[in-house]
């Protein structure tokens, strides 16, 4: 059964829809939920729901291999929600949440060098998170989406990659804080296909 929801982040939406009229946000939202509903849309599937659809609409799509267009944030958001739907299911085959451990655990806590996992597998995150001793000041979402388009690669890329390490509170896929987020930005998302692609218009 089709899952009949996905997460709306309203503020993120609404950052992303500025420049756009009236019109073409409503010609966004409905490509988004065609996505979500369909998976990656056909250029005869957005003209027989839509018509015409302007530029600026068109330039939060990219191609996939076989040039069907998708939103890549929404790509993320439904994957996201099938991992957490499949999370609870299982989580009820086993019987619900697990309770909650009770009483004081009994002797002193294994001490590991920073980062690594101690003895039960378990790392110590407070350690890893003092890594970080520079004050790092976290960017807006405006300001990754224009460091991108500034540089030539797709903004609606750098609102999916924003979201990649707010959610992580700004620690890499290796759990090493970010401290410098363009650094880190240029030197692993910079790639060829993420560049700005010519603008899409349909007849």
């Amino acid at each position: 059964m089709k899952d009949p929801a996905v997460l709306l982040y309203t503020g993120d939406f609404l950052t992303g829809c500025t420049g756009l009229t009236m019109e073409e946000r409503g010609q966004y939202i409905t490509l988004l939920c065609l996505q979500h509903q369909c998976g990656h849309l056909s250029e005869k599937t957005i003209r027989l729901s839509l018509g015409s659809v302007s530029v600026d609409v068109m330039n939060k799509f990219q191609q996939d291999s076989e040039g069907l267009y998708f939103n890549q944030r929404m790509d993320v958001e439904i994957e996201k929600r099938t991992q957490f739907v499949e999370t609870r299911r299982n989580n009820g085959r086993l019987g619900g949440r697990p309770p909650k451990p009770t009483g004081k655990p009994i002797g002193k806590p294994n001490e590991e060098p920073l980062g690594v996992p101690n003895e039960n597998g378990n790392r110590n995150d407070n350690d890893i998170k003092n890594r970080r001793r520079k004050p790092f000041k976290k960017p807006t979402i405006e300001e990754v989406r224009n460091f991108f388009k500034e540089n030539g690669y797709d903004p609606n890329v750098g609102e999916q990659k924003w979201h990649y390490y707010n959610d992580a509170d700004w620690y890499d896929s290796h759990g090493n804080p970010v401290l410098n987020w363009k650094q880190k930005m240029r030197s692993v998302w910079f790639r060829d296909e993420f560049k700005i692609k010519p603008a899409f218009i349909m007849p």
